[in-house]
């Protein structure tokens, strides 16, 4: 299904989603993420610094609830998530392209409940990039494309005064039917301005990694390459990289105690991070990680060898978030191409 959609028209679409919560680009407290509507939708920003990924993956969770009461069974109470179907709009192509890799790491042999069950009421009204969003992306040498439609359920192409507006699944269809007054049927001429749009978003100059096929096995040849303690000689261990990656998923799981008479409490799901310290620290005091070049080697070699080893690509999207917000300027890009140059 293909239509066109006049800008002052999409207030009248949205609306027409009453079933559905609404999600889209906002600033709140400084930062650029995805948030329930409040006014009118804006689409005229870069991409946002906080990906969707917490939308179906949030950073902290409860699993269930647990009382245990003198002489009698413990009681668990099972917290699933509410069954919200929520849209969201404006999400980018590198922020679809990690939806897809995050649903593959939580369906592969055993599909986790508590992702799945936000996942399959959550829509991505995606949004071309018409150019880069920054000077980091770099989507073209991972496998994606500034117009891509992987993991989106519509994407919307910017025309000016108008969006080409493009079903990709059936989600897509309904969300677009329930507001079918407001689409008109795209010209000729809008089909060709389309694709010459598209073209010209991937004809865009970016950043590259270099030989990304090749990357894994480069890879793993240098795992004990020096390089590593060099190029992560400025990293302080903030963990910005991967809390803004729109694909790292790692979590902790602990039980906190709310009460002792009786005994109650929460077993939680929270996000972790590869390059915290403590992330690989045994009960002996042995840490396989310590020090930092190690950690970065674990995120860059998830992304670029591991990943495509286990599911045939890489885990990196190209957003640049990790580069962009780094506050030591450490460029993934930089150390993959620093690493795997040295190997011939």
């Amino acid at each position: 299904m293909q239509k066109i959609l006049e800008k002052i028209q999409l207030d009248a679409w949205i609306a027409a989603l009453g079933e559905w919560e609404i999600l889209a680009p906002a600033m709140e407290d400084g930062i650029w993420g995805y948030h329930p509507l409040d006014g009118a939708v804006r689409l005229d920003h870069s991409n946002t610094t906080q990906p969707p990924k917490g939308l179906s993956f949030p950073q902290r969770e409860v699993f269930f609830s647990f009382e245990q009461i003198k002489g009698e069974p413990p009681r668990l109470t099972q917290k699933m998530p509410a069954a919200t179907r929520r849209a969201v709009f404006g999400v980018r192509p590198c922020d679809g392209a990690g939806a897809v890799r995050m649903d593959k790491v939580f369906s592969d042999h055993v599909a986790d409940p508590y992702y799945q069950n936000r996942r399959k009421n959550l829509a991505y009204v995606g949004l071309a990039c018409n150019k880069p969003q920054g000077s980091n992306c770099f989507c073209l040498s991972v496998g994606g494309s500034p117009v891509a439609t992987e993991g989106m359920d519509v994407l919307m192409t910017d025309l000016g005064d108008r969006y080409f507006v493009t079903a990709v699944t059936e989600t897509g269809k309904a969300l677009m039917s329930a507001a079918a007054k407001v689409f008109t049927a795209p010209t000729a001429a809008d089909k060709k301005l389309v694709e010459k749009t598209h073209a010209d978003a991937v004809a865009q100059p970016q950043r590259a990694v270099n030989d990304v096929d090749a990357a894994p096995a480069k890879l793993k040849a240098s795992f004990d390459s020096p390089l590593w303690e060099e190029l992560a000689r400025a990293c302080i261990g903030c963990g910005v990289c991967t809390f803004l990656c729109p694909t790292c998923h790692c979590f902790d799981i602990n039980d906190e105690s709310t009460g002792s008479s009786p005994i109650k409490g929460n077993r939680v799901r929270t996000w972790d991070n590869c390059q915290f310290p403590d992330f690989t620290m045994h009960t002996s005091g042995h840490n396989p990680r310590e020090s930092l070049g190690a950690r970065l080697r674990q995120r860059v070699s998830h992304k670029f060898q591991y990943f495509p080893e286990n599911f045939g690509m890489p885990q990196c999207t190209g957003c640049g978030r990790c580069i962009s917000e780094c506050s030591v300027g450490i460029d993934i890009i930089n150390t993959v191409n620093k690493v795997t140059g040295h190997v011939g």
